[in-house]
């Protein structure tokens, strides 16, 4: 299953010896000790194969195109294989990086832990990447000031031209980082660029310069560098540990998009390899067609000179031509030997195909095998409690389905549609809630504000009114009188709660 996969643009800094060794510096370098191949000398060869037990790298060169490719693998003790391969164009100068496992039953769950190739941070640190239009590659966020700050207005308003998708990270309403940026750049590295809102004080050139469309108070927007690709907007919300899944999210929204983008089979290390048997394969069959038209000539000059020559140098020569022609023949012997191991190879690369079309077999099988299909799928926003998304939409059918009239087939889906996905009405109980809460409100009390807060408003002060933000959104916010007047005031303030909010 593929990982994870990008092209990087390098510069001509990055030639074949320093490519290979780079290469060999990352293993040797790895953080994680188990994964680096012991006692590894390279002497220079561009076809060379190295490791032991379950760790091994192979370099291959395909010298016609000036492709150099390397896969490093590595077989863990419960059989699930992982491929890292490297393929270096240097008529292009690009280089693609591709990071595969093989599939297993939980091939669909995430690693949280995920970031790209350590081997993007070396290629960053000496140098071999080129800058992306305005921008340089790099494992840090780009903070933005009113100094720089047409870089993110570029990259809103849809006149930017960068080759990789940017983030960029708004400032919280009380001018903190929604997530770890540091961490995310890192994870990001060489297949995204991270831009970090310097302060709050710049929301205003922001809406102004991009006519409202940025994002702000904590909100993460996703820029893709194709056109016709709708930004993704991730809402922050202020809850303890949503700043750890609003990273992921924004993690795998990249991760997804390089992966998804089409690579010419000669980026692969398996298009690689295809193109150099085939090529190969070419060689040897005019090596023999050529052995072959060498020979028949050899057979007729020798009869030629037969019928004019004598009985024993007839005898020496026929010798001759029996010993050029068993020389002719252990070569001939040799290309079929050399098109038999061709072919074992190709066999395997066709096994390897076949494996790959029942991985996907695989995936959709599980992917399949649910009891029921979705017939929606979730958006950008974010569950503020377990169910409250699924409930919002059944509860709005439900409404809906009072006004629909009896024997349609409007009516018969929807009717469906509610029966068969276990509404439970949690939006309307907390509705009651908040009314019965709020019926006779005359000031804050502790039990009023405990049974609140219980219902996922937070409560803070500000001059003669109490500010009620639901779960921390700023989006739904209403303010509650200190000292209310009017015997209305509670009736009034739970049916804007609930209007907003349920």
């Amino acid at each position: 299953m593929l990982l994870f996969s990008t092209i990087l643009d390098v510069n001509e800094k990055m030639q074949p010896d320093e490519f290979i060794r780079l290469v060999l510096d990352w293993n040797k370098g790895s953080p994680h000790p188990e994964n680096v191949i012991p006692n590894i000398h390279w002497n220079g060869e561009r076809n060379i194969r190295y490791g032991e037990g379950g760790l091994s790298l192979e370099i291959v060169e395909y010298r016609s195109k000036r492709l150099i490719a390397v896969r490093y693998e590595k077989k863990t003790e419960d059989g699930i294989i992982w491929d890292t391969d490297y393929v270096m164009d240097f008529r292009q100068q690009k280089l693609c990086i591709r990071l595969d496992r093989s599939y297993t039953a939980d091939a669909l769950d995430v690693d949280s832990n995920f970031s790209t190739p350590y081997f993007i941070k070396l290629l960053i640190e000496r140098g071999y990447l080129k800058d992306d239009n305005k921008l340089a590659l790099q494992y840090r966020p780009v903070t933005i000031t009113e100094e720089n700050v047409g870089l993110v207005t570029d990259v809103i308003n849809g006149k930017s031209d960068y080759r990789l998708p940017v983030v960029f990270v708004s400032k919280t309403y009380y001018d903190d980082d929604p997530v770890n940026v540091s961490l995310l750049a890192h994870r990001l590295k060489g297949i995204a660029h991270v831009m970090l809102e310097g302060s709050t004080t710049l929301n205003p050139t922001l809406q102004k310069d991009c006519d409202g469309k940025n994002e702000y108070y904590g909100a993460i927007g996703v820029y893709f560098p194709a056109k016709g690709m709708k930004p993704r907007r991730f809402m922050y919300r202020n809850r303890d540990g949503q700043d750890d899944v609003l990273l992921e999210k924004v993690v795998l929204c990249v991760v997804h998009h390089c992966s998804a983008q089409r690579v010419d089979p000669l980026f692969t290390w398996q298009g690689v390899n295809n193109e150099l048997l085939k090529e190969g394969l070419a060689n040897q069959k005019e090596g023999r067609l050529a052995a072959e038209e060498a020979r028949k000539n050899a057979e007729a000059e020798v009869v030629k000179l037969l019928e004019n020559l004598s009985e024993e140098e007839s005898r020496i020569r026929k010798q001759a031509f029996e010993e050029a022609n068993a020389g002719a023949n252990e070569l001939l012997d040799q290309f079929d030997e050399d098109m038999k191991k061709m072919q074992e190879q190709i066999a395997a690369l066709t096994r390897d195909n076949e494996a790959l079309i029942n991985e996907n077999y695989g995936l959709r099988t599980k992917l399949l095998s649910k009891d029921s299909v979705p017939v929606l799928y979730m958006g950008d926003e974010q569950e503020f409690y377990p169910g409250e998304i699924k409930d919002l939409i059944l509860e709005a059918l439900s409404e809906a389905a009072k006004n629909i009239q009896d024997g349609t087939r409007r009516a018969d889906v929807v009717a469906d549609i509610i029966e068969n996905n276990d509404y439970q009405a949690l939006s309307a109980a907390k509705a009651e809630e908040i009314k019965r809460l709020l019926k006779n409100y005359d000031g804050m009390s502790v039990r009023t504000r405990q049974a609140l807060k219980d219902l996922g408003f937070e409560i803070t002060e500000e001059g003669k009114h109490y500010k009620v933000t639901y779960y921390g959104d700023g989006r739904y916010q209403s303010a509650f009188s200190k000292t209310p007047s009017d015997v209305r005031t509670g009736k009034n303030c739970s049916q804007e709660l609930v209007n907003m909010c349920f």
